[in-house]
């Protein structure tokens, strides 16, 4: 896809700082990062999100996530990573290619996700999880 940024960075179209390519897969470090040491895990192939993406495809990304998780921390120092991923513009996803987030975390940092859990009403939870078995077998 030409206008996507991520796919003319896989085409040596932009710059990047590459961490790690093979034929399918790419990461690279994040021009806006969180925390430094941030870096984007990418399929070479565009997938606009990953509910795009067949399982094979995901795995191949997924695969790297580790070996390149390990290394940011080391080499950050940090005391922990998250890796994070976002599908739809809703859920924080600022480009749409499948995209994988490692972003080293640090004790002294301040940064959170912010997440606001809640409860479930009585027998809310139970119908949830049947619309979602349905939409498994549909």
């Amino acid at each position: 896809m030409a206008a996507c940024i991520f796919c003319r960075i896989v085409a040596g179209e932009i710059p990047s700082s590459k961490l790690y390519e093979d034929q399918d897969v790419l990461a690279f470090m994040d021009i806006n990062p969180i925390n430094p040491g941030h870096s984007l895990v990418i399929p070479k192939k565009h997938f606009e999100s990953l509910l795009d993406a067949s399982p094979a495809e995901v795995a191949k990304v997924a695969a790297k996530l580790p070996e390149l998780a390990r290394a940011v921390k080391a080499a950050t120092g940090a005391d922990g990573v998250n890796v994070f991923q976002a599908n739809g513009a809703v859920a924080g996803q600022t480009v749409p290619h499948l995209h994988f987030h490692i972003i080293p975390r640090h004790k002294a940092e301040g940064f959170t996700f912010g997440w606001r859990q809640q409860k479930y009403a009585p027998g809310e939870m139970q119908k949830m999880h049947e619309r979602i078995l349905g939409a498994l077998q549909g």
